[in-house]
């Protein structure tokens, strides 16, 4: 049984982990195991990555997995079984076709008829003049007006008709491509499976688990805030944005978000010692080793096997001129066993070489059928020795030399060090390659066109406040597990999902600084006490079951305190004002005081108590000669204390006001500088 033939297992999309970029999938599938323990599950998408398919068994000892590729495929489709989206689009397409065609149309007889104008017959030079036909000229004008205007307004007709043909088409364009691309294209379904080898299994029903990754996956964080006021903790939902375009539908899936680069690398650096001297360490094995000696004598029985039969073709015959035709070639012999001798010379001079064959040897056979047909390279030579071609053929060009060999031991390349992607050449490759392992990952080009295309979706423009998960996660790596399972459709559109919630403490804050803005502004302090940390996004603000803003949350770690703003709070009024009085003191007036009083009064108009914070600033000084001297009772705020970094000269004042309730802060604060200097920008300032 072939890999064509083995029974196919159908599998269901199970969980989903959405990385910063990218996604690892896993499918399950469960069917019973044929005797040769050849299997095929389906269902993959185009654009999985093929060196990512991990397959695992799950619960049933004894049974392994010794096999697993990614084997791609096609079958025609019906007629009835097209895309409607893509059919609607094609119709439209021919319409719009259509219409421009009959408007292009219409636009050559209007100018065939614009270009109707009198020409009067030549004159010759002994006639004499010829009075003008007006009433003709006029006929003709009039007729050319009237035929206008009615053409006119067909094109008028012509032209609304195109228009609404074309804005039809970007409609079912745009729909078409906001589908998912998990519908099959046009005319052709393209089918994914693994070909999977199970050893142990028997006649056993085994179920089993597939793991790989695809590209265009991304995720963003976002919040919806619920808070009461005087409660001192809120209910903080985290959701996401999560947007795909990986070819298949992620239908009742279990979602997880992680901020980790799926394409990091995993394995440490190592750094070695640099010694001066005549010895050096010996470096460290790398598990590569040179092809054995006699490597090439593996294989002459089977060149020794004979040619294969060549296929029957009916191809043109030369005819000499004046002669009859040729005969026809004798039919190649049988092909012979391994170990029987070799076919005479001149058979096998009929038989050509293939490129990189040594010279002195007899010529391999050819390839025989379902082997790998490669193509490339300069075209076969003849061996020395063998039997000339037939007269009139082109000669033979002359060999190639290669590159000179590299003294030395030779030097594994990085492409020969991975081995996940090393392929073992086969008998019917080159002498240089034969039985040897190379990189030989297949090219292909339209899975090469699907990654491009699942990879767009990173471009799409985020939401409002939110930031990418790999910028706000800093250098730790966070993971969410959605509580629910969730539907995120292949389209490339931001899809919201409810991951979990989270308790958070908080509590509501008045803040002012009267000395730049004499508003007060509502604050909520955030402390997250959880182990997992909150990155920043937009979070949707409700108080008191009223939607209040959309406020962008800054990143949470486990144990921080952050402050999220809720913009002025107009049923609080602050008010500032402020007196500056200079005078001399000390011995002869070598000192200039200048003595600065600040003045704040505060006024609640809500219908609850509040605690508003103050700050003002003190100036700062690096002169020893001058000095600041401080009267007030405002504090200085502990370093690494609050949610924020403060500036340095910067002084609180907390004040509770009752409902309804003022009050009054009063502070200041004197500069002694020496009588010869000024402050900056003048003494008298605010």
């Amino acid at each position: 049984m072939t890999a064509g033939t083995a029974p196919k297992w159908e599998s269901v999309l199970d969980s989903v982990v959405v990385y910063a970029r990218g996604a690892l999938c896993r499918r399950l599938a469960k069917g019973c195991v044929p005797p040769d323990g050849r299997v095929r599950v389906a269902g993959l998408p185009r654009s999985l990555d093929p060196g990512s398919l991990r397959v695992r068994v799950l619960g049933a000892d004894g049974v392994r997995v010794t096999g697993a590729r990614v084997e791609v495929g096609a079958e025609p489709l019906d007629a009835d079984t097209s895309h409607a989206l893509r059919g609607e689009a094609e119709r439209l397409r021919d319409a719009y076709a259509a219409a421009e065609g009959r408007r292009d149309r219409q636009l050559g007889l209007i100018a065939e008829v614009g270009a109707l104008h009198p020409v009067p017959p030549a004159r010759r030079r002994d006639d004499p003049h010829r009075r003008t036909p007006v009433d003709a000229w006029l006929e003709l004008a009039d007729f050319v007006d009237d035929r206008l205007t009615t053409l006119h307004a067909r094109l008028a007709e012509l032209e609304e008709e195109l228009r609404g043909t074309r804005h039809e088409l970007a409609l079912a364009e745009d729909r078409l491509a906001r589908a998912s691309t998990d519908a099959p294209a046009a005319h052709v379904e393209t089918t994914v499976c693994a070909v999977l080898t199970l050893d142990g299994a028997g006649d056993a029903e085994v179920e089993l688990e597939l793991e790989y990754g695809v590209p265009g996956a991304v995720w963003v964080p976002a919040y919806r805030l619920t808070h009461r006021q005087g409660d001192g903790s809120g209910r903080l939902v985290l959701r996401a944005s999560v947007a795909q375009r990986t070819g298949e539908d992620w239908t009742g899936v279990r979602v997880a978000l992680a901020t980790a680069d799926l394409r990091r690398r995993t394995d440490l650096p190592r750094l070695r010692s640099m010694r001066i001297g005549r010895r050096q360490p010996a470096p460290a094995p790398s598990g590569w080793r040179e092809p054995p000696a006699g490597l090439a004598d593996l294989f002459s029985g089977y060149d020794t096997a004979g040619p294969r039969p060549a296929p029957a073709t009916a191809g043109p015959v030369a005819v000499a001129a004046g002669g009859a035709p040729p005969p026809p070639p004798p039919p190649p012999p049988a092909p012979q066993g391994y170990g029987a001798p070799p076919p005479p010379p001149a058979m096998a001079a009929a038989a050509p070489a293939p490129y990189g064959a040594p010279f002195a040897a007899a010529p391999p056979a050819q390839a025989r059928p379902g082997a790998r047909a490669r193509t490339g390279g300069r075209p076969p030579t003849a061996p020395a020795g063998l039997a000339p071609a037939a007269p009139g053929a082109a000669p033979s060009p002359p060999p190639v030399p290669g590159p000179p060999p590299v003294p030395g031991p030779p030097r594994p390349s990085g492409a020969e060090l991975d081995y996940a992607a090393l392929v073992l050449s086969g008998a019917d490759e080159q002498a240089a390659r034969r039985g040897r392992l190379f990189p030989d990952a297949p090219f292909d080009p339209v899975a090469t066109e699907h990654r491009r295309r699942a990879e767009a979706v990173a471009a799409l423009p985020l939401p409002g406040h939110a930031v990418r998960p790999r910028e706000s996660a800093g250098s730790f790596d966070h993971r969410y597990d959605a509580a629910a399972r969730a539907d995120i459709p292949s389209d490339g559109t931001w899809h919201t999902v409810t991951v979990t919630e989270i308790p958070v403490g908080l509590h509501t804050e008045y803040l002012c600084v009267p000395s730049v803005e004499q508003t007060v502004y509502a604050t909520l302090v955030l402390s997250n006490a959880t182990d997992q940390a909150l990155l920043a996004g937009p979070v949707e603000v409700t108080v008191d079951d009223d939607h209040l803003l959309t406020a962008a949350l800054p990143t949470l770690p486990p144990g921080a305190v952050r402050r999220v703003g809720l913009g002025p709070a107009e049923g609080i009024r602050v008010t500032r004002r402020t007196n500056l009085h200079e005078s001399a003191a000390g011995l002869r007036g070598g000192t200039t005081v200048l003595d600065h009083r600040v003045h704040v009064e505060l006024a609640n108009r809500l219908a609850t108590p509040v605690t508003v914070e103050v700050r003002e600033r003190v100036p700062v000084t690096s002169e020893p000669d001058v000095r600041i001297e401080e009267r007030a009772d405002w504090t200085t705020p502990e370093a690494g204390a609050g949610p924020e970094h403060h500036a340095p000269g910067t002084r609180l004042w907390r004040v509770g006001l009752p409902a309804g309730g003022t009050a009054s802060l009063d502070g200041g604060y004197e500069i002694r500088i020496p009588a010869g200097k000024t402050l900056a920008g003048g003494n008298r300032r605010s």
